[in-house]
């Protein structure tokens, strides 16, 4: 291995990413979703999209949040198999302020379609409780925890960019040369400065994971348990955003699997490196199960109206076919798929899991929040979900695609920690029993 070379090859596929497939989907989608929704918010189907304005704010900003979290628990852990593909998670980084957009949206056009049933409760409540519920505090709080996080995850984002930056800075030119220098000053690749911002690193991934579980409990508990009230349970926050952290997984599954291609590093992305991910994979998908499972047999055996309504509501008459949607995707079908070696080394099949969890997720999102809201019989998709479905859809694609052609979109530095690391398998005789010589990158693809 010709270190110079590599380190060429990776700085050039740092920089290569133009992601005109994200633009040009993301553009339409957005647009045409912006129209319908627009439409639809002026019509008869207003509390029908405000509703799944609201199911996919929470579905897209529990994915942004759930991949930054991901990169943060990475580097606590000194993940070093991941880094190639760890910046394709934290790309997710530039959804945040379109989630705080929407936010504010959602507290001001949309609160009396989204939180109005619980408003009309909110006089039957203790004192305390009605204030805890009130428009405006709940949105302060929200706004202020949010705002926290998404700061902590963007400075954390920001130091794992700054020597990536530095080392393309001669690179670029225009634009991105000059924002590259702002983002790299005060940082002159000396032994003191590496210290410093692999210091604030570490100081960032710690604090934002300690946040995430803050504030995505809150979310939980304002953003879809505050739509019923009276119903209330202590784990569901943390079933919450462990599925949040599940989603950040899948979609970084599929994420490694575009962008290997599309940077032109497919040939680095080894089935070892899939087989971790995969592994990780599962073994979240394992544990949504197990506190799925827990929270609901403490509820259902304690058998108090005010704590079994919610789920009985959710798994007997029109919603119990979402229900079992969301069982089969988010468990049944990874478990038996990703149960096997083979399926999480192949890039189709890890794809083709990765993608039904991640629909499955969505429809847990919309089996959370729509039952508590609706005024309709049961479930319902038509063309007044469809807008802000494919409004999110555009504007998560089409941030992503900003980040890809601001930022680089490969850590040279991490990625030849994860080469070296993987080239020295080679040197031993014994693999472990899961993993093969032809599963590790070789000197010849570099």
């Amino acid at each position: 291995m010709d270190p110079a070379r590599l380190r060429q090859r990776l700085v050039s596929a740092s920089l290569a990413g133009r992601y005109e497939l994200f633009l040009g989907i993301g553009g339409g989608l957005a647009v045409l979703g912006l129209i319908l929704f627009i439409s639809s918010i002026s019509g008869a189907g207003a509390d029908r999209a405000w509703g799944l304005f609201h199911v996919n704010w929470i579905y897209f900003t529990g994915l942004a949040g759930g991949s930054i979290a991901l990169a943060a628990a990475y580097k606590i852990a000194n993940a070093r198999w991941s880094g190639l593909v760890l910046r394709f998670a934290e790309a997710s980084v530039a959804f945040f302020p379109i989630s705080l957009l929407g936010l504010v949206v959602i507290f001001t056009l949309g609160y009396s379609h989204i939180y109005g049933p619980m408003a009309a409760q909110l006089p039957t409540m203790q004192p305390a409780k009605i204030v805890w519920l009130s428009r405006w505090v709940m949105f302060i709080r929200l706004l202020i925890a949010l705002g926290a996080l998404y700061y902590v995850g963007w400075r954390f984002v920001r130091a794992d960019l700054v020597p990536d930056a530095f080392a393309a800075r001669e690179t670029v030119t225009g634009a991105r040369r000059a924002r590259f220098l702002r983002l790299t000053a005060g940082y002159d690749g000396s032994e003191g400065s590496i210290e410093l911002n692999d210091h604030r690193i570490r100081q960032g991934s710690a604090t934002y994971a300690v946040l995430f579980a803050a504030v995505f409990t809150l979310l939980a508990f304002d953003g879809v348990m505050a739509l019923q009230p009276h119903w209330y349970s202590n784990l569901f926050g943390g079933w919450f955003f462990m599925a949040c952290f599940l989603g950040g997984h899948m979609l970084l599954a599929l994420l490694l699997i575009h962008n290997g291609r599309h940077l032109g590093i497919v040939d680095l992305i080894s089935p070892k490196q899939r087989h971790d991910l995969g592994k990780l994979c599962f073994g979240f998908t394992v544990f949504w199960m197990y506190l799925l499972w827990a929270q609901f047999i403490v509820i259902w055996y304690g058998n108090m109206p005010e704590e079994t309504g919610f789920i009985y509501s959710r798994l007997w008459g029109p919603w119990v076919p979402i229900a079992r949607l969301v069982f089969l995707g988010m468990f049944v079908v990874p478990f038996m798929g990703l149960l096997g070696v083979a399926p999480k080394k192949t890039k189709v099949t890890l794809g083709f899991f990765a993608a039904v969890s991640l629909v499955a997720l969505w429809l847990q999102s919309y089996i959370l929040v729509l039952p508590s809201i609706t005024t309709l019989p049961g479930p319902a998709f038509g063309v007044f979900e469809l807008g802000p479905t494919l409004l999110f859809t555009g504007l998560y694609l089409l941030s992503y695609a900003w980040f890809g052609r601001t930022f680089p979109m490969v850590s040279p530095r991490l990625a030849e920690i994860t080469l070296r690391r993987e080239l020295g398998h080679h040197e031993v005789d014994v693999f472990d029993h899961e993993d093969a010589d032809r599963d590790y990158v070789h000197d010849a693809d570099l």
